[in-house]
């Protein structure tokens, strides 16, 4: 893993860790609620991120995000076959006092890479899962993949018997069953109260097989959908801390005594996505038999048309940083070669759509969020107000994310807001979820809306994931970034900004990925 120098600093200068303080309650907030409290249904960065605290894997991230050992204690590439060993730690109990065993990773693989699964694209590189005895394990792979141990880093192992006992054998995405609003991990965690949408309190787990750095006796979480709301929750003294706030009070909390912010750059960058095998717009009052977003010289001119530096003046507040692909400066597979990103130019755009045939422009729908990323209906408004400025007229639906992805996952949608943090903190994350062909079978493409398509990019990803050689597999992934930026498959626009608010009392850590652990927080 490779990170930008600004990256390390908002994790380092963040990581604070106090000694001696009193056990304490505490409680935070933020915009979205995880929709279910099933590792394996749902792969958003809400419900990984607050599941981390329940639950572990057989490895996990640290607060440099570097991969280190959980309910694994070491792991080594398979000596005359590709794929990796794993040896299990002993002695780990699950919450309910059941012991782990290598049976519940069997488990949670058959179970996180079934069709059911909303993570079973993490597993599209296994062949075969072999259980050698109760705590050594093998994944092996159909390549070389060196990045396998940190591409599962969120893959949560369940008690096999708990989960099996209670009906939940497989994870239900768009539905409920046992595992939806109950837990039962070997995590730092438990849960011991959940009213979805409402409230969820945590306590400490007293047999977690580690040690625990944090003082805290009970951990409430509220979402908050309104962020004046949640930042008035912090003021007043209801909340001891809050993911995120709005830009536009980061001064008002930073002159109030007793209170901080806490400022990095997410690995998550925020882009727009379009309908690529849809054969006609469905928002659209003139163009109705045909989908101008099909032609890239149209989604070109949705990158000319957007000015992402007014866009960080006006809505940002000087805190983000453009992107000209899918990964942010300093990830592992970063395409220098194609560091540059279409510059804003309302009449180049005008003249792309005339060539594409649109001179006076058209109509079409724009989906976005209004509660899962920082201003995303800001954000959302003044792009539908720059595409406007050169014929594209936007119908803007916003909605809050737990409606968005069954109406993305639906195809109601012909152009749609979107961001991505790489889990793997490599560009070939994105490149497999995003950019490869929808492949149900292979576990290919599962975030890849709009289904965008292209054999090449297909045929390149594998030999991504296969190469050792530094500058061999930087050469494939640089082919991919200059066909998909030639083809405009996605217009990334910036970097997304970690803006987080706490009282002074508080100390925690802040990560790259947006991830917040109770177990490193600390209440003085």
């Amino acid at each position: 893993m490779r990170l930008s120098n600004k990256l390390k600093l908002s994790v380092a200068a963040f990581t604070l860790i106090a000694t001696g303080a009193n056990a304490a309650e505490f409680r935070w907030a933020s915009t979205t609620d995880p929709q279910t409290m099933d590792p394996h249904a749902v792969n958003a960065a809400p419900v990984l991120s607050f599941l981390n605290n329940v639950y572990e894997g057989l490895v996990r991230r640290g607060k440099d995000m570097a991969i280190e050992p959980s309910l694994a204690v070491s792991w080594e590439p398979l000596e005359s076959e590709n794929g990796w060993r794993f040896k299990l730690r002993e002695g780990v109990t699950y919450q309910d006092g059941s012991a782990f065993t290598a049976e519940d990773v069997k488990f949670s693989y058959e179970r996180a890479s079934n069709e059911a699964s909303d993570v079973r694209s993490w597993f599209a590189p296994v062949a075969e899962f072999r259980m050698i005895n109760d705590f050594t394990v093998e994944f092996v792979t159909s390549a070389p993949n060196p990045l396998f141990p940190d591409s599962i880093a969120n893959f949560m192992i369940m008690d096999s018997d708990w989960t099996t006992d209670n009906g939940a054998a497989l994870p239900a995405r768009d539905a409920e069953n046992h595992a939806t609003r109950n837990t039962n991990g070997t995590g730092p965690f438990m849960i011991s109260a959940r009213d979805p949408g409402i409230s969820t309190t945590l306590t400490p787990f007293d047999g977690w097989w580690d040690t625990a750095e944090h003082n805290v006796t009970e951990a409430t979480f509220t979402p908050i959908g309104n962020a004046s709301t949640g930042l008035a929750a912090l003021l007043s003294g209801e909340i001891d801390f809050i993911q995120p706030i709005p830009l536009q009070d980061v001064g008002q909390v930073e002159g109030r005594d007793g209170f901080k912010v806490l400022e990095g750059l997410e690995t998550r960058v925020i882009m727009f996505g379009f309908g690529h095998e849809h054969e006609t717009l469905l928002f659209s009052d003139d163009v109705t038999d045909a989908n101008p977003f099909t032609d890239p010289k149209v989604r070109l001119a949705v990158a000319h048309a957007i000015d992402v530096n007014t866009i960080d003046r006006v809505v940002m507040r000087g805190k983000i940083e453009p992107v000209s692909q899918l990964v942010p400066v300093g990830i592992s597979g970063y395409s220098e070669a194609n560091a540059d990103r279409p510059a804003y130019d309302p009449d180049r755009a005008k003249e792309l759509l005339a060539e594409a045939g649109y001179p006076d422009g058209f109509s079409f729908g724009l989906k976005c969020t209004n509660d899962r990323y920082i201003n995303d209906e800001a954000l959302c408004r003044a792009a539908a107000s720059m595409l406007a400025a050169v014929g594209m007229n936007a119908e803007l639906t916003t909605v809050p994310v737990r409606n968005y992805w069954e109406q993305l996952r639906a195809d109601d949608f012909d152009m749609y807001l979107f961001g991505w943090s790489p889990g793997t903190f490599d560009a070939e994350h994105p490149i497999r979820f995003l950019l490869h062909s929808q492949d149900d079978e292979a576990k290919l493409g599962s975030w890849n809306f709009g289904n965008y398509s292209n054999a090449e990019v297909d045929a390149l990803l594998p030999q991504i994931q296969e190469e050792i050689d530094p500058a061999t597999r930087q050469a494939l992934i640089d082919q991919v970034v200059e066909i998909t930026q030639a083809e405009t498959a996605y217009v990334p626009l910036y970097t997304q900004p970690l803006i987080w608010a706490a009282k002074d009392s508080i100390d925690l850590t802040q990560r790259a990925d947006n991830f917040f652990m109770l177990r490193w927080v600390t209440v003085q």
